[in-house]
Parts: C-alpha cells; sequence; structure tokens
C-alpha cells in the first residue's frame, strides 16, 4: 500500500501569509467562543420550552439533565455545532482573508466520491465492530422509539449529524490541521496535537477510568484514520463521510450511551453504566482497532472498489 502525498502538500501549501500561530491561536478562540455560546444558548432557552411547553422526556425534577436526555434534547444538542461553522467563517474571513471554502481541501470543494466511500466503509465495518460487541456484550434491547417514528427522524438526525461531525472534521482535521501543516513539517505537530484534542473532547466523567481509557484508544485510533485520508486525499470529503457514518450507528441503530439513545432502534449496555471489568475495556479497545484497521483497507488499498482519491466530484 504506498501512498501518495501530492495532493496533501497541495493542501498544507494552501494558506496565506496570515497564516501564523499567533492567528491560529487567535481563530481558534473566536471558534470555541462562538461554539460555547451556540451551546449555552441551546440549553437555557431549550431548557426553558422543554418545561413551558412541558414536551414529553425524562421527569426526573433536574430539568437541563431531562431536557438533553428528551428527543427534542439530543436534536437541540446537535444544533450547537453550527458555532463551529460560524466561528470558522468568522476566523477565516477576518483573521486569516480567505474563504471557509480553503479548508475543504485543494480545489475548495468536498470531494463527493471520497465522502461516500467514506460513509459506506464505516457503515459496513461498524456493523462488523458491532458484532463482535454482541458477542462480548449480549445485552441489547429493542429501543422505545416506534419505527414509523424512527423512519420520520431519518431526515432531520441525517442533516444534524452532518451538522455536528463535519463541524468536528473541518475544525480538526482542516482548520487546525491546516495551519499547523503550514507552520510545521512534522506530523507529531499537524496531527497529533488536533487528534488529542479531539480524542480529549470524549471522556465521560460517568464511565470508569479503564472504560474511558478504551473508548480514548479507540477514538485515537479513528481520528489517527481520518487524519490519514486528508494526508491522501487533501480533501475532507472522506473524513466528513467517514465520521458521519460512525456517529449514525450509534444514533440511530445501537446506541452504548444513555444520553444518546432516544433514536436508536437498540440499546446495548450503556459504557457509563456499571458492571463493565478490565477484560472489557482491553476487548472494546482491541474491536475499536481492528474497525479502524479494516476501514483503512477498505479506503487505502489499492484494490479496494472503496479507495479514495480516484473521483474527484464535488459534494458542494
Amino acid at each position: 500500500m504506498t501512498i501518495d502525498n501530492a495532493a496533501f502538500e497541495g493542501y498544507r501549501r494552501s494558506p496565506n501569509q496570515k497564516t501564523n500561530l499567533p492567528r491560529l491561536f487567535f481563530g481558534t478562540a473566536i471558534v470555541v467562543a462562538f461554539w460555547m455560546a451556540m451551546t449555552a444558548l441551546v440549553l437555557f432557552a431549550g431548557t426553558y420550552v422543554y418545561i413551558v411547553w412541558g414536551l414529553p422526556g425524562p421527569s426526573t425534577g433536574r430539568y437541563m439533565q431531562d431536557f438533553l436526555a428528551s428527543p427534542v434534547g439530543i436534536l437541540s444538542a446537535l444544533t450547537s455545532f453550527a458555532g463551529i461553522w460560524i466561528g470558522l467563517w468568522v476566523a477565516m474571513r477576518f483573521v486569516h482573508g480567505e474563504p471557509l471554502s480553503a479548508l475543504f481541501g485543494v480545489t475548495r470543494r468536498i470531494a463527493r466520491g471520497d465522502f461516500l466511500k467514506g460513509l459506506v466503509a464505516v457503515l459496513i465495518t461498524s456493523l462488523f465492530s458491532e458484532v463482535l460487541l454482541y458477542w462480548m456484550q449480549p445485552e441489547i434491547l429493542r429501543g422505545p422509539i416506534a419505527m414509523s417514528s424512527w423512519l420520520l427522524s431519518l431526515i432531520p438526525i441525517l442533516l444534524l449529524a452532518f451538522l455536528q461531525t463535519s463541524s468536528e472534521e473541518i475544525l480538526f482535521r482542516g482548520y487546525l490541521l491546516r495551519g499547523l501543516a503550514y507552520r510545521f513539517k512534522s506530523p507529531l505537530v499537524w496531527a497529533v496535537l488536533p487528534g488529542m484534542l479531539f480524542t480529549s473532547l470524549h471522556w465521560n466523567s460517568a464511565s470508569t477510568f479503564a472504560i474511558n481509557a478504551s473508548v480514548f484508544i479507540s477514538i485515537g485510533i479513528f481520528a489517527l484514520l481520518l487524519t490519514l485520508l486528508v494526508y491522501v486525499t487533501g480533501n475532507l470529503g472522506a473524513g466528513f463521510g467517514a465520521h458521519l457514518g460512525n456517529n449514525l450507528t450509534g444514533f440511530m441503530l445501537i446506541s452504548h450511551q444513555e444520553g444518546y439513545n432516544g433514536f436508536a432502534l437498540l440499546n446495548a449496555k450503556p459504557l457509563e453504566g456499571p458492571g463493565w471489568t478490565n477484560w472489557d475495556a482491553a476487548l472494546i479497545a482491541a474491536i475499536g482497532i481492528v474497525s479502524t484497521l479494516l476501514t483503512m483497507l477498505l479506503l487505502l488499498h489499492r484494490r479496494s472498489p472503496l479507495r479514495v482519491g480516484t473521483n474527484s466530484e464535488s459534494l458542494f
């Protein structure tokens, strides 16, 4: 498996002279500020509406937690990621003097073919990993959502999940990676640092240290794959699709988190719940690693029909 990095070299050299470390830090602060502001707006306004209108959902007396655990709360939480897109537009326009589309790739467009390939590949390997997780822990129950409601929620969840995953990709594998790669040659800087930041956001205080460690390993390896896809293609398309496929599996098919199971057809034993052993955590990490390696083969092997970097069609 040989990798041609010509596309990535064009991507890393594409920023203008305004892309330096002080501006990159300032731009990142702008993005975080918009993200936090949008999150606060969603939390407080959403909780208020949830209480006043008496929307369906849990009723434990912890109003904000009840809102976030409700179906409308899950959808609302996903909208908060619009703050990242808004913040990036502001940072690119007023700090760097570039269009937001410059982050998409060398062509300034998202590669449609790579997006679809990334999506299909991760859906395949996610189902494979779910089979292994079921073999390890067969406690899976039918979710409370009716099939008719599930079908009606497909499009909203698909759009909002894309909003969430694409915002994370364009921030961590676009803005930060591109800006750091422009200034530093070492992948320890432009690949590892954004990957560590991305992975650290997935810490769950309700889970044990062993489970958190296994999740960190799984997500960290997946983040490296997403970075590798940018390195191979010089475009965010494949990462957009792969990340979307990963999250759609958890949102819509089999949920492993209590806080995000409102729309899932099946609910597995929650990772933040009790009863997980250190051996279980090691197996979860191993399954995550194997699944990511299979995804890498599907997307990068020269004989794979899902090989990325061979289609220049744009998504937008």
